[in-house]
């Protein structure tokens, strides 16, 4: 399969996903993150602010040639992606409150993202590029996300039996899907990934691994819930690689593949690191087995 193929796929992927997690949500979930919106403007600000300082003390430390520098603030730059949403439901994170900061997220990156690169391109690269904000994709955005999982949770309100019946296949297909997406676009560009792979795997990994810490900790430390710091954590340390790769390498925007081989390298990398992480956290509930799933918000936070 072809990463051209790849990409034209994902959307596909991507409502499969969104469907799944509808399935598992009620309107109640939506309601306790607006009644604590003390976690979602933490969040916001590990996302907007102190992951782009982070990626770019690293990239500092680590000497990158510009192109692959001006990568890796694209890929701070970007929002959380799709999978943080399925992250959080296979680990028992909130999960509407993933939901909420994927919208969230995406409206706000519409300004920050440019900003980001910009600035990246002019002081790495010396260069005065521009990537322009595009009303149609905050459209195609919002429709890939919030129309699968509205029709999730009418499914879950009118039929929930089914529902409940459907939610594990659902899952385990998204993730197949994703897995086969994600392996085509890496195989079309396989000799550029390869290439550039030994400058950028341990930068990636590292800022991987420290973007799922803080998404966890930092909610922790201002004595946020468990399940809100799991989704939290997943959020904000699984951005949208793919929004990335097709910036970097469109024709229309910045055009030059070296630059989206980071977000390629993270794509591919994020859901073994995530995977371990979430077994990590798990472990450490402060929920007991018997808890159950619609726990809710100020429980958690006692």
């Amino acid at each position: 399969m072809g990463s051209g193929l790849s990409l034209a796929l994902f959307p596909v992927a991507l409502g499969i996903v969104m469907l799944g997690i509808g399935l598992s949500l009620t309107v109640e979930d939506f309601r306790r993150v607006a009644r604590h919106p003390r976690v979602v403007l933490i969040c916001l600000g590990c996302q907007m602010l102190l992951l782009p300082v982070v990626c770019l003390g690293l990239v500092t430390a680590f000497d990158l040639r510009p192109e692959l520098a001006v990568g890796m603030m694209l890929l701070a730059a970007s929002p959380g992606g799709s999978t943080a949403g399925l992250y959080s439901h296979l680990f028992r994170g909130n999960v509407a409150l993933n939901v909420s900061l994927t919208a969230i997220n995406s409206v706000l990156a519409l300004f920050t993202l440019p900003l980001i690169v910009n600035l990246s391109v002019a002081g790495f690269a010396g260069a005065d590029g521009t990537i322009g904000l595009q009303f149609g994709k905050v459209v195609q955005v919002f429709a890939l996300v919030l129309v699968p999982i509205t029709i999730g949770m009418l499914l879950r309100r009118r039929f929930p039996t089914f529902a409940l019946r459907m939610e594990r296949p659902v899952k385990i297909v998204s993730v197949l899907v994703l897995a086969v997406v994600i392996v085509g676009a890496v195989l079309g560009i396989r000799d550029d990934v390869l290439a550039t792979l030994g400058e950028i795997i341990v930068i990636v990994a590292l800022f991987n691994l420290v973007s799922l810490a803080v998404g966890y900790l930092a909610p922790r430390l201002l004595r946020a819930g468990h399940r809100d710091s799991v989704a939290s954590s997943f959020e904000i340390g699984l951005h949208n690689a793919t929004l990335a790769i097709t910036i970097g390498m469109s024709p229309t925007l910045l055009d030059n593949a070296t630059m989206a081989m980071p977000s390629v390298v993270y794509g591919s990398l994020m859901f073994f690191t995530a995977a371990a992480f979430g077994v990590l956290v798990a472990r450490r509930s402060v929920a007991p087995p018997s808890t159950p799933a619609g726990e809710t918000a100020g429980q958690a936070l006692r």
